[in-house]
């Protein structure tokens, strides 16, 4: 590990986790579509904010990479996706390297959307590197304390989305923070599969998650509460009125939930693997389908809501 080497492309390529990417992408096609509907959907800035959304999650999958492995969280025994540090395919200094650069990439868009949106993106930004970094790293490794779920629905829920929105429009508004709420979850319930498949590694290093304080059977059970909390929220938006009833165009993807529910009780180890990447396609066509919602909202109104 401590040979400098060649970085492949494709060691990168498995260094910035593509299948985690739908997480950074989702927020922002919801938050964009909110902007649209308050009429002030703003292309340059929307761009803005996706390409940075997918460096802060490339930069943050690249410090997990190289803080699990300076921990001792990742080892041979590992079961879920190529950890690259870990793996010997490029070294901490070379990761921590792609790491600052990613973040300063996110930074120079950040530093666009500050003068285009005003200060609040320079505290957005900072806060959400600042948790990607604090979620393995730093003195007090909040992902090893039990309150990743709680970071990840902040910032890749309510921040993500909202963030998204008051770019575009300098303002935040109830349907933002609402639209917020469902991505949220399923962001999180990448996060609990995660969680869940790392179990036995997670307790001999000492990585005190959620699922390890509570057991492989309550973590099944939060991915599920965590799915369907989502399409209730997305119910309640329509109900109440705070969006169209179009939005319920969501619901279309329930038949993807079933075999979501089934490989959660059925897979175990690596197998976990396959509903990690499951999850990040269901968030991603959510937002499509919510983002469809909004558009057929104008073109074919319902009246009374």
């Amino acid at each position: 590990m401590e040979q400098p080497r060649t970085a492949s492309v494709n060691a990168w390529m498995l260094a910035s986790r593509p299948r985690t990417l739908p997480a950074a992408v989702s927020p922002v096609i919801v938050g964009s579509a909110i902007a649209f509907d308050s009429g002030k959907l703003d292309p340059l800035p929307a761009m803005a904010t996706l390409l940075a959304a997918l460096f802060l999650q490339i930069g943050s999958n690249l410090a997990n990479d190289v803080y699990d492995f300076e921990r001792g969280a990742d080892t041979a025994d590992r079961v879920g996706p190529l950890r690259v540090t870990q793996a010997g395919l490029l070294t901490p200094r070379q990761v921590k390297t792609g790491m600052w650069v990613v973040f300063g990439l996110a930074t120079l868009l950040g530093l666009y959307l500050t003068f285009h949106a005003g200060w609040v993106v320079i505290l957005l930004g900072l806060a959400s590197i600042l948790a990607a970094l604090a979620y393995t790293g730093g003195p007090f490794p909040y992902g090893y304390h039990g309150l990743g779920e709680f970071f990840v629905f902040l910032f890749f829920g309510l921040v993500a989305t909202t963030g998204t929105y008051y770019v575009q429009t300098g303002s935040v508004s109830l349907q933002a923070v609402a639209a917020a709420v469902p991505m949220g979850f399923l962001t999180t319930a990448i996060l609990a599969v995660n969680n869940l498949r790392d179990i036995p590694s997670d307790t001999a290093s000492n990585k005190r998650t959620l699922a390890v304080r509570f057991g492989d059977g309550w973590a099944r059970q939060e991915y599920l509460v965590l799915i369907l909390f989502a399409y209730l929220s997305v119910y309640l938006m329509a109900m109440t009125g705070i969006s169209s009833p179009w939005v319920l165009l969501t619901w279309l993807s329930l038949p993807l939930i079933f075999q979501l529910g089934k490989n959660v009780y059925e897979l175990r180890g690596q197998q976990l693997n396959i509903l990690l990447a499951q999850t990040g396609q269901l968030e991603l066509v959510f937002a499509l389908l919510f983002t469809l919602g909004i558009l057929l909202s104008h073109v074919y109104p319902i009246y009374g809501f």
